[in-house]
């Protein structure tokens, strides 16, 4: 039996849906080919408002990793691949980590492409890695998605998005809590399944992708390597058939034609970048029950035998578990011998705040900002630091340049708010929070957060106008039981 929760997302998702296809006029379906026929059925724009629609679940379920230098590294190896595999421009993409062990990575529509911590943790090395992003973004330059639509002309866009959106919530199962954590699992898995890509998409994903790989500098072999590891199951992380190999089927034939592809390139010999590490390390702390397990994970090797990675890791469990005389030390250590690594920045910074000598924290932050500026990680422990210390002004400043050059995510929309009302901007903090319900699909909570923003007394007039005109905007695409809601809200206000 389907918990309310379950219900309500299924809801959601077909809402989003019936949002999609109410904007598409009906002739727009029957145009004829001119080009590529997926653009008949469902064009990029369409694509990117149904893969918006599916992150906004996927960000409401709790389950992404917040963590701004693991993102920010997930983003550079992704983008740097997709620079060679988009090489017209016409795709945009967003990349982003799942906390989950399961080891699987799958991408939306839109150029959305989510990575497991399961996977990241399971792959051996960086080219790994990077194959396995060089495939997803394949799967999105060469339209699949919309060819797998097109190819069954006979579901509608309406009928295909509610399907898709149902089948992402159906198949998380379970409720309550459990239901909730599980969320953004399922739907990554259950849009790779219902997506079902056939076998010449995956040969032709593996294909692009191995190409944009090698042109990236990363060796062409990781494609096959990994998914080589995956179908002998010799992964320490799941002993079961990893979701991967369910979702991207496997064959020795598979394999064989993706070594012997990579091996049409020039060999390449690549070493595992230091921010490869660092993001292991980070999602090996945080995957620890306790902050003493992180330590002990850490600990298990002698500190002189292990890599500067290994150390930071060992640094970052320190600092978790209060331990921030040792963890200083070791980030000291690894910023005085590598100072163009904005980790080791960030945790001596971060561990001078733990000592309260706020001085040296201030100063080690000011030496990053000018070696680093406007680095997004870099910043946002910065101003949370700034916060601690009662400087709102000063991070809500930092922040608002950052955000204004950088897209942020809902969290850190969160944090800018947190900035603005401590710093007195009552009318701006309500903005902010009216910007993070949106993003995570509220529409109603975020007009009830601009029309508090309306309420606020000395409100300026150029910011009345761009409050009002954000409701207009917004207004325009509710739904009438949205409209109703907003009503009924007001009312009871």
């Amino acid at each position: 039996m389907q918990s309310g929760f379950l219900k309500k997302s299924m809801l959601i998702l077909a809402a989003a849906g019936l949002t999609l296809a109410a904007g598409l006029p009906a002739a727009e379906i029957n145009l004829p080919d001119i080009g590529s026929p997926a653009d008949a059925v469902l064009s990029k724009s369409d694509e990117n408002h149904l893969g918006r629609a599916i992150m906004r679940q996927i960000r409401a379920s709790g389950e992404l990793v917040e963590d701004p230098q693991v993102t920010e590294y997930i983003n550079e190896i992704g983008h740097r691949i997709a620079a060679q595999a988009n090489i017209e421009g016409n795709h945009e993409f967003s990349f982003f980590v799942v906390d989950n062990n399961v080891i699987n990575a799958f991408a939306l529509p839109g150029g959305f492409i989510g990575v497991h911590t399961g996977l990241l943790e399971a792959t051996r090395n960086e080219d790994e890695l990077a194959g396995v992003l060089a495939h997803e973004v394949a799967h999105v330059t060469q339209r699949h998605i919309a060819r797998r639509i097109h190819a069954n002309q006979r579901q509608s866009i309406l009928s295909t998005a509610i399907m898709l959106g149902a089948i992402l919530a159906g198949a998380a199962g379970g409720g309550g809590d459990v239901m909730q954590g599980a969320i953004a699992v399922a739907q990554g898995t259950a849009a790779q399944q219902q997506i079902n890509f056939t076998r010449s998409n995956e040969y032709e994903a593996d294909r692009v992708g191995i190409s944009a790989l090698a042109a990236a500098g990363f060796d062409p072999q990781g494609m096959g390597s990994f998914f080589e590891v995956m179908s002998r199951g010799t992964t320490p992380i799941e002993q079961r058939l990893p979701e991967f190999l369910r979702t991207h089927p496997v064959s020795s034939a598979r394999i064989a034609e993706a070594r012997g592809r990579a091996r049409s390139y020039q060999p390449v010999h690549t070493t595992d970048s230091v921010n490869y590490g660092i993001a292991r390390a980070r999602l090996v702390v945080a995957s620890q029950d306790t902050p003493e397990d992180a330590v002990a994970y850490f600990e298990r090797e002698r500190y002189e035998y292990q890599s500067d990675e290994e150390r930071y890791g060992r640094a970052v469990a320190y600092l978790r578990a209060g331990r921030n005389v040792e963890a200083n030390r070791i980030f000291e250590e690894l910023a005085n011998k590598d100072p163009e690594i904005i980790a080791y920045h960030i945790g001596l910074a971060d561990s001078q705040m733990a000592l309260e000598a706020v001085a040296e924290a201030m100063e080690t932050f000011a030496m990053g900002q000018e070696l680093f500026p406007r680095n997004l990680p870099l910043t946002i422990h910065h101003a949370e630091a700034l916060l601690q210390i009662d400087q709102a002004d000063l991070a809500h400043e930092m922040l608002l340049d950052l955000l204004n050059n950088t897209p942020p995510t809902p969290e850190q929309v969160r944090l800018i708010a947190k900035a603005a009302i401590e710093a007195g901007e009552i009318a701006e903090a309500h903005y902010y929070m009216a910007e993070y319900r949106l993003m995570i699909g509220d529409l109603v909570g975020g007009v009830n957060f601009l029309q508090q923003a309306l309420q606020v007394p000395a409100l300026e007039e150029i910011q009345r106008i761009r409050f009002e005109a954000r409701i207009d905007f917004i207004r325009e695409f509710m739904s009438e039981e949205q409209l109703q809601r907003l009503q009924r809200s007001r009312s009871i206000g």
